[in-house]
């Protein structure tokens, strides 16, 4: 019988470490994360009004076959088929998208679905429909489940894993920051590229996944890019106050989303290297919805980013909260990069 039980707790202590890298997702840290999104927002596709079966209304077709779908109860953009190969995938539709409209400091974010660990997204630094396609070069990264690689960029993991790990199927935050030719990559709360120099000047956005049969689930969301700016503590100097797009909260609520630790960490080193700082925090919405609700939501917002910079260790008497709703908007409420301007968390010292 103990002969039994001891190969029944040998058993279960295998399986454990062997599903380690399969709960990678449900374990991670976001301390330590350090990407910070653009101040401008100059697009974005949050996918809210699309029709299912139609293709994306703000975006453009290169090559394959993409859709908007519906995933577990959300719009997606569906990569039916499609091939990370050459020119494939869709482009932003953005004014004057035949210049060059990256700015010289910008970030990329979006969700993507991996359902095989080898499932790869493609995103190339150039305008496949509209700007010019004479170039030596595919200029891109490309990101799988673990990893990441690009243009004359080697392969990088996720610390712990190697090309043989593999994850459970599930969503992914992968985000991009460009700093004049310095680039770096993140999957959820790692960074898996960091690579100081780029050779070459990113002028556009063409996204793409290999999917080129059409087998695999290839889905993205709540896709954006952003410019870039000055260094958070900066603003604090120059401006006596911080506007942030990068604390995110779950549609109609106010739980902050984990990819908003990048600029809750800036925030909290900020504090803490000076202890004579103190903030007013700023909760604001665009205009959709009705005016008190909006209200509410920006104060509960608010709240609930001082509640987690307390819990991060910054005493509470540094602290206020206060909800601004619809109120002062940044910019027009008529674009959606207009509106994700305005959905704004702000620090103002007092």
């Amino acid at each position: 019988m103990l002969k039994k039980e001891y190969l029944i707790s040998c058993l279960i202590i295998y399986c454990f470490i062997f599903n380690l890298s399969s709960v990678y997702s449900q374990n991670l840290n976001w301390n330590k994360y350090d990407f910070i999104p653009g101040d401008v927002i100059i697009f974005e596709d949050n996918l809210l009004n699309e029709k299912n079966g139609e293709f994306p209304s703000r975006w453009d077709l290169n090559k394959g076959t993409i859709e908007i779908a519906n995933f577990e109860g959300e719009n997606v953009i569906y990569f039916i088929n499609c091939n990370i190969n050459g020119t494939g995938g869709i482009v932003p539709l953005i004014k004057d998208n035949n210049k060059d409209y990256l700015p010289e400091v910008f970030t990329i974010e979006f969700d993507a679905y991996f359902e095989t660990p080898k499932f790869t997204y493609k995103i190339s630094f150039v305008d496949y429909k509209n700007q010019d396609k004479k170039h030596s070069k595919d200029l891109h990264v490309r990101v799988w489940q673990t990893g990441a690689d690009g243009e004359g960029i080697k392969s990088n993991y996720i610390p712990g894993f190697t090309s043989s790990s593999k994850l459970d199927a599930g969503w992914r935050h992968i985000a991009i920051s460009f700093n004049k030719r310095a680039l770096k990559v993140y999957i959820d709360d790692s960074r898996v590229l960091n690579v100081p120099n780029i050779e070459f000047d990113p002028s556009g956005i063409t996204l793409a996944a290999h999917n080129p049969s059409g087998k695999n689930k290839g889905y993205v969301k709540n896709f954006k890019i952003a410019q870039g700016g000055v260094p958070l503590y900066e603003k604090v100097v120059s401006d006596g106050r911080i506007i942030t797009h990068g604390i995110k909260f779950d549609i109609n609520k106010a739980v902050i989303k984990p990819e908003s630790f990048g600029t809750l960490n800036e925030i909290f080193n900020i504090m803490k290297n000076s202890p004579e700082i103190k903030f007013i925090v700023e909760g604001h919405t665009d205009s959709d919805g009705e005016d008190k609700a909006n209200l509410t939501l920006s104060e509960q917002r608010a709240k609930a980013v001082v509640d987690k910079l307390v819990e991060m260790g910054i005493d509470k008497d540094r602290l206020q909260f206060k909800g601004m709703g619809e109120t002062k908007p940044m910019d027009k409420n008529k674009s959606p990069e207009g509106k994700a301007n305005n959905r704004r968390v702000e620090f103002v010292k007092f």
